[in-house]
């Protein structure tokens, strides 16, 4: 199989063209073996080395809804009254724990993101 581990970018791209190469393996076959450990290796250099930044927990949850074609209405049973989840949508009101754990048991939402602090703007 021949893999090493990925620790220069000129590595990382080699690795990222070898994936590219591989992408259309048959299940159960040697290139998707190395398919499988490739990828691996390449998602912890990535992880090592581009920090990509978790999304505000309500833009997540606005992308969840919009991605499944919900609505407000849907948000409902894990967040409260339609007055509540505009509240919580317009940042006027902060998640609660039971909100947190309701939309990441409910819709999958993981709860990394939706326990991150974000700023609620002040009711006029």
């Amino acid at each position: 199989m021949n893999i090493k581990p990925i620790k220069t970018k000129s590595d990382y791209q080699a690795a990222l063209k070898e994936i590219e190469k591989l992408l259309d393996a048959k299940p159960n076959t040697p290139q998707s073996d190395r398919l499988e450990v490739l990828t691996i290796l390449v998602e912890a250099y990535e992880e090592k080395h581009y920090n990509i930044p978790l999304p505000n927990p309500v833009e997540a949850i606005f992308y969840h809804i919009e991605s499944r074609g919900l609505s407000r209405k849907d948000l409902e049973p894990y967040i409260g009254s339609r007055a509540r989840v505009s509240e919580v949508l317009n940042q006027k009101r902060p998640l609660s724990v039971d909100m947190i754990r309701k939309l990441h048991q409910g819709l999958g939402i993981p709860a990394e993101i939706l326990i991150q602090p974000y700023k609620c703007k002040k009711a006029a």
